[in-house]
């Protein structure tokens, strides 16, 4: 089986092998796992690859190097008129020599291969909408075209798209999905977290608007004020860091906040095991994969009430869903280290749930995406 693979993840080439984002790689490797040949049509960077970045394990794989594109500025969208014609003959071959396309969506490069795939409706396909999915959601507009595509079932045939929760009025081809770091001999026993002791925080992501690092921070900040021992990690790169570093300094707060940059996945991990919150308060989000993996680890997930996070945390049952309102956001965190059994509550329900969505359990999920294709040569 031939998989094409339609992506707006930068790749760079390093001693023959394809690198690209770590979290995404280690998805496509189990995808990639079940063809005979991969085509990846995707952006390349000259830039050396990074630690947050990881190869591809397939034997038999080809890049279709494409430009990048956007239309933030009168430059760009000069750029992007000239240069999409040929990106779209890129997709259009490629996807004629697929058995399965795979379409990473939303994206720029996804908007052209929701578009282009409408010319394949015998070909399987699988789109996986990594974004959030709420149709009620304030989305950009390129954003909302690629959902009404992929809902049509009259333009986009053949497919199954993968969305994170279940919403209401969704088309027979959207199917709710999920994404897993961990697999299921990673399941070691909790260890116990005192609310008593020091109380660390941990943020992962990028350190831009959107996440929101410094609310965090902030948040941290009015815990230290109110006499509680507290840490917050920061993990991630991003525009925001020189403004995050001048809050830290200002105001005081570098025995309360350390910003880690980015980390290998095992010093991520060891982190979440170490701490007793994992935070995100972020403006948007698809499935927040570090609020999965915080949770893995035994820790209260703190996050806003975005996408299919509510479904996620149980509506609470399961974290704190940030109302971002740093009074009342305080009190929710400080309601739980005043009780150390509604604590372990919330961080055993959190683990208990993560668990479930395990390496194993979503490479069965796949394998079952692509036999029909398989079946279908």
């Amino acid at each position: 089986m031939t998989l094409v693979i339609i992506t707006h993840v930068a790749h760079c080439i390093e001693q023959n092998k394809y690198f690209a984002y770590a979290p995404y790689v280690r998805e496509m490797n189990i995808w990639t796992q079940y063809a005979d040949r991969v085509i990846i049509v995707a952006p390349k960077t000259d830039l050396e690859k990074t630690p947050i970045e990881s190869a591809y394990e397939h034997k038999n794989i080809e890049l279709v190097a494409i430009d990048s594109f956007d239309i933030l500025s009168l430059k760009e969208i000069f750029k992007t008129i000239i240069s999409i014609p040929k990106i779209s003959w890129n997709i259009f071959k490629t996807m004629r020599k697929a058995d399965h396309i795979h379409l990473r969506c939303p994206g720029n490069i996804g908007l052209l291969g929701c578009l282009i795939q409408i010319l394949f409706p015998n070909t399987p396909k699988t789109a996986k909408y990594a974004g959030n999915w709420d149709p009620k959601s304030k989305q950009s507009l390129t954003y909302k075209l690629q959902q009404l595509i992929l809902r049509n079932i009259f333009l986009t045939r053949n497919i199954q798209v993968l969305v994170y929760g279940k919403w209401e009025g969704s088309t027979k081809n959207i199917k709710s999905f999920f994404t897993a770091t961990y697999a299921a001999k990673d399941k070691l026993p909790l260890t116990r977290k005192d609310v008593k002791e020091k109380i660390n925080f941990v943020f992962m992501g990028a350190l831009v608007m959107g996440k929101n690092p410094l609310y965090a921070i902030q948040l941290v900040e009015l815990m230290s004020k109110k006499g509680y021992d507290v840490m917050l990690r920061l993990y991630g790169e991003g525009i925001e860091r020189k403004i995050l570093e001048d809050y830290i300094t200002v105001n005081h707060l570098k025995k309360n906040i350390s910003l880690e940059g980015n980390q290998t996945q095992e010093i991520i991990k060891n982190a979440y095991k170490e701490s007793h919150f994992v935070i995100l308060p972020s403006d948007s989000e698809g499935w927040p994969k570090v609020i999965a993996e915080g949770m893995f680890w035994g820790c209260v997930p703190v996050a806003t009430s975005v996408s299919c996070v509510p479904f996620m945390l149980d509506y609470g049952e399961r974290g704190v869903l940030l109302e971002m309102n740093l009074e009342e956001d305080g009190l929710q965190i400080e309601t739980l280290l005043h009780h150390q059994m509604d604590f372990d509550i919330k961080r055993n329900n959190a683990a208990q749930w993560s668990r479930g969505y395990t390496l194993d359990v979503f490479e069965q999920e796949i394998e079952k995406l692509l036999n029909c294709s398989r079946y279908n040569l």
